[in-house]
């Protein structure tokens, strides 16, 4: 296709940031729509490259390939395969419902939109870049708008949280940049392009690849963010806006899980094979601990966001064992856990805009109130314990058989973190909507919109349909599951 449709994808958010920031800030309808007007294309060309996606080969498709700074031998790549294809469609359908979402924004909205489509760019390119430089630049564009996003729009303690996460985000960010100069230095000729550098990799000694690998999954382990990493992430998920959750939950985790595949598992083969228990380790330590901590948790938002602590170990513990059904598991784990946690982040904001509280045990009998919303929340619940027909459970049950074909008692321990899931899940759905209602304090609850239904309604669909039939997204990723695979244990 001669149509540079990644190109397009990238920086038409980026045409509609400048659009807005040109715009008076006085037309906040305007802003609203011009904003979601520069992130429905987006949408629309993922969904057009989905369609023209050849699903029966590994190979980068859709590649564009310029100069870029000759002089170092720096180039604009991009190109995606079965990993990024499926991600960047979520990226761009999480960044239309959560710009939709945003429109009860009232305070500074012209810069917040401004901000959001500069995120959405930066989250594109991550995706799409092939070039470490371009790819470094990509991931260092997102830090800027998160860090605003949450600072200027956040709850009461929203600085320290914006900080916390951009020092952080930064710090792996240092550890990533000396391993990439590392890595350009190494190869004949000097190159970032990193479909030449998954060539040589496998040629580097046991020794510096261990360097290499440490480095980069610092970086990406903080973004994950999995144990000791994580103490970042609760912060940003409380203090952030409803819709800069759903993007920390639903994108911005998930480029630390795509990091390891695309960078230390495709490049950095014998290390990736000694650091593999270790990984499983890791993944048995955050799955237990992240359940653990969410069943203490009063603030539904904050358990939320401790839980996902958890669903993302399932990703590093299935990836850990280096097998075709962990990789894929940890791939529909990243997209059920986007589509799920996602719901839940804007079904928590919908019930705060209204309470102004989310402390669980404030609520109580909400289901003879708000009877929809209460179905909604439930079904979305269903999905993060892992019901069978919902895509939680097919993306866990993926991940744990991946797991047990080399750790089977690490594996099994872990197999706790869904029964511990189960608990603190029930035990919301039982003290918030089961028993009687306060008709006195909470009767002037309203049930949930129009627009706000539109928001969760294709979350919905995606996680209903991914678990009765996750066919298409097994075939989609298939050919590339199985080649980074054999990249891995090469």
């Amino acid at each position: 296709m001669d149509f540079p449709i990644l190109t397009w994808m990238i920086f038409l958010p980026l045409v509609g940031m400048v659009t807005i920031m040109a715009m008076p800030k006085t037309a906040v309808g305007a802003i609203r729509w011009t904003a979601l007007g520069f992130t429905v294309p987006s949408l629309v060309l993922s969904l057009i490259m989905l369609a023209g996606y050849d699903w029966s080969t590994a190979d980068f498709q859709f590649m564009e390939r310029h100069s870029w700074i000759p002089n170092v031998n720096i180039q604009y790549l991009l190109g995606v395969d079965g990993i990024s294809v499926p991600l960047l469609v979520l990226t761009t359908l999480l960044t239309c419902i959560c710009i939709l979402a945003s429109f009860k924004i009232t305070d500074r909205l012209k810069e917040y939109m401004a901000f959001f489509l500069l995120l959405e760019t930066g989250m594109i390119g991550v995706f799409c870049a092939l070039d470490f430089f371009l790819f470094y630049v990509f991931w260092e564009v997102m830090l800027v708008p998160m860090y605003f996003l949450i600072g200027i729009w956040g709850g009461p303690r929203r600085e320290y949280a914006a900080i916390k996460f951009f020092l952080y985000t930064l710090f792996g960010s240092i550890f990533m940049l000396v391993a990439i100069l590392a890595v350009y230095f190494t190869t004949e000729p000097h190159t970032f392009d990193m479909l030449v550098i998954m060539q040589q990799g496998v040629g580097w000694a046991r020794g510096f690849q261990m360097f290499l690998w440490v480095f980069f999954f610092i970086a990406f382990a903080i973004k994950v963010p999995i144990f000791p990493f994580h103490t970042w992430l609760p912060d940003a998920h409380v203090e952030a806006p409803t819709a800069v959750s759903v993007i920390l939950a639903g994108i911005l985790l998930k480029m630390g899980t795509y990091g390891i595949l695309r960078v230390n598992f495709s490049m950095l083969p014998l290390a990736t094979q000694e650091f593999s228990l270790l990984m499983v380790w890791i993944g048995m330590i955050s799955i237990i601990y992240g359940a653990l901590v969410s069943m203490a948790q009063r603030d539904l938002k904050k358990l939320v966001a401790y839980s996902s602590v958890s669903h993302m170990g399932f990703c590093i513990l299935a990836m850990g064992a280096l097998t075709t059904t962990g990789i894929a598991g940890a791939m529909f784990q990243m997209i059920s856990h986007g589509l799920i946690t996602g719901a839940m982040f804007l079904l928590v904001g919908v019930l705060y805009d209204r309470a102004h509280t989310r402390e669980i045990a404030a609520f109580g009998g909400l289901w003879t109130h708000l009877p929809l919303f209460s179905a909604i929340f439930t079904l979305f619940a269903m999905a993060f314990l892992g019901l069978p027909g919902l895509s939680g459970f097919v993306a866990e049950f993926m991940s744990l058989l991946g797991a047990f074909q080399t750790y089977p008692v690490i594996t099994a321990v872990s197999a706790l973190g869904v029964l511990l899931t189960a608990a603190y899940v029930l035990r919301v759905i039982q003290k918030m909507f089961l028993g009687p209602f306060n008709s006195e304090k909470w009767g002037g609850l309203t049930e949930i919109s129009t627009r706000e239904l539109l928001t969760l309604a294709p979350l919905a669909v995606l996680t209903i349909w991914i678990g009765v039939y996750p066919k298409p997204l097994a075939d989609l990723m298939s050919a590339s599951v199985d080649a980074i695979q054999k990249l891995a244990m090469r």
